[in-house]
């Protein structure tokens, strides 16, 4: 990795926090749409945090 590249982490679409790259976190499309990935970091899944399309 160069220098000045920036690693942008994803968003959990429930809490907005950053998800950490070896966090136990799932992304799949939205079932409403499909057009808009879904990301849920550990510990809104644990506790079934929902979650709207952005």
């Amino acid at each position: 990795m160069s220098s000045g590249e920036e690693i942008v982490l994803p968003i959990c679409t429930s809490c907005r926090k950053p998800i950490n790259p070896h966090e136990h976190a799932i992304k799949f499309p939205c079932p409403n749409c499909g057009k808009v990935t879904i990301w849920r970091c550990e510990i809104c899944r644990e506790l079934a945090k929902p979650y709207t399309c952005p």
